[in-house]
Order: C-alpha cells, then sequence, then structure tokens
C-alpha cells in the first residue's frame, strides 16, 4: 500500500486533473492510491482543539497477544486491580524543593510510566476496532473543598515534566469555577483519580459498561509516615485483554524507579 501522510486535497485533485487530462494508467493509479490512502488516514486521526491523535488499527491475527486478548473479551471478562504501596518521600522531597505541587507532580509519574507501555494505550475505534494510541493523556479530578464537588478535565500529556506541569496547572485554573465532567474531552485518556484523605489497603473501581474498557484507572490514597518514608497506597485497575500480573508489577515498579530518580 501506498505510504503516505495525509495528502493535501489540492496534490490529490492535481494527480486527478493529471491522469484523466492525459489518460495515463499510472497516474490514474497514483490517484486513486492517494486518495484512498487519505481516507485511511482521516479515520486514524481523532482532532480535538488543536490536537491530533494519532492510533494505530491492531490485527489480532497478527498480534502476539491477539488469542489470549480474544478469549479475555468473548469468554472471560476480567479486570485486575492491584494496590501498592509506594515510598514518595523523594516525590515530596522534589516537590518541597522546586516549590511545586504534589498532585500534577504524581500524575505526570504515573503518565509517563503509562505511556512507556503499549499495553496501557489501547481502546476501540468508533467501528468498534482495536486500537492503540500514541500517547494517552490523565483524565483526572480537581476537589474543591469550598462545596466539596470537583472537576473532571484531560491535560494533554507531555513527556517533559516542568511542560506537562505547566499544562496541568493552567487548566486547573481555567477550569476552576467548573463542576463538571468537561465535555469534548479527547478519547486517548486513561483515569486518574486520588483519596489524599484515607491510607487505604485496597482500591477497587467497577467500570458498568460491556466489560470492554481497556484503559487503566489508577488511584492513590494518603501518604503517611512509616520507618522515617512517606508511604502511600497506589492502585491500578486494567482489564486482563491487555494486560497480566507481569505488567502491573512492572508499572509500580518503574512508578517507584521514576520518583526515586528525580532530582
Amino acid at each position: 500500500m501506498f505510504s503516505y501522510e495525509a495528502a493535501p486535497e489540492s496534490m490529490v485533485f492535481f494527480y486527478f486533473r493529471a491522469a484523466t487530462a492525459a489518460g495515463d494508467g499510472s497516474f490514474l493509479e497514483l490517484f486513486i492510491s492517494l486518495w484512498y490512502n487519505s481516507l485511511e488516514y482521516s479515520k486514524q486521526l481523532m482532532t480535538i482543539g488543536r490536537t491530533i491523535m494519532n492510533y494505530t488499527r491492531m490485527n489480532l491475527k497478527e498480534w502476539s497477544r491477539g488469542d489470549l486478548f480474544q478469549f479475555y473479551i468473548d469468554k472471560m471478562r476480567i479486570v485486575m486491580s492491584l494496590t501498592v504501596d509506594v515510598d514518595v518521600t523523594n516525590l515530596k522531597a522534589y516537590s518541597k524543593k522546586h516549590h511545586l505541587d504534589f498532585y500534577p507532580l504524581m500524575v505526570w509519574v504515573v503518565s509517563k510510566v503509562v505511556n512507556a507501555h503499549d499495553e496501557f494505550k489501547y481502546s476501540w475505534d468508533a467501528d468498534g476496532n482495536l486500537i492503540k494510541w500514541d500517547f494517552v493523556s490523565p483524565s483526572y479530578t480537581d476537589f474543591h473543598t469550598d462545596d466539596e464537588n470537583f472537576t473532571k478535565m484531560v491535560t494533554e500529556y507531555a513527556e517533559d515534566l516542568l511542560e506537562f506541569y505547566g499544562r496541568m496547572e493552567a487548566d486547573r485554573e481555567r477550569y476552576k469555577n467548573q463542576r463538571a465532567i468537561l465535555a469534548n474531552q479527547p478519547q486517548n485518556f486513561f483515569d486518574v483519580s486520588c483519596l489524599p484523605w484515607v491510607k487505604y489497603a485496597h482500591f477497587d473501581v467497577h467500570v458498568f459498561d460491556e466489560g470492554k474498557f481497556l484503559a487503566p484507572v489508577v488511584t492513590w490514597g494518603k501518604y503517611e509516615q512509616k520507618d522515617g518514608k512517606l508511604i502511600m497506597p497506589l492502585t491500578m485497575n486494567i482489564h486482563h485483554a491487555v494486560a497480566d500480573g507481569f505488567h502491573l508489577s512492572r508499572f509500580f515498579n518503574e512508578v517507584q524507579e521514576l520518583i526515586d530518580s528525580l532530582d
């Protein structure tokens, strides 16, 4: 198949005019290829504001996990939930040292680890086909103490910590007076929430759909002092069709490694 990125409309019709005028079969073949690929490409692009979200459509027959995925979608729909205590001493120290809020820092930490692995980026397109996003952004809650309600919003992911931090703080300021799940949010998201009022041992979230919600749901609770360290419960829920216990374990290990690496 002709490999091409969304051909400008004027270029496509240039080839069409050239092909029809000259009667050249090669030009006509190229036009058809450009036209077909522009249609296919348009199906793989979703635009929210200025952000273009690209994805890859998965071929289950060629995907090494295809049979496992199909089993856990068709025969045994399981969502795994695991809670692990993480040491956030260094993240709290980083927050204090650089005068940054702990919450967006932690949102960035989990976002970076989530985006490092394909198993956390799967979803469905409008036609019900399995897709893998190029990247996913956190859909998080911002709690308001004045009326005990929250705003649910998405901040576009950035690999750079300070770039993401700036985006998230700008979004929190922009929507601070809204009490809603904001409309027109991108589809390439995973869920984030926080329970800073309680140190829990386990937490579980049930998504009541058809059992096909594939994105991670990440939650954390209150951190507390223990043996000179700040320990915080961190939870991930993920569909077994796209991830196993190995992938869950790696997520928590890499979150801890990333926190410890900050200076």
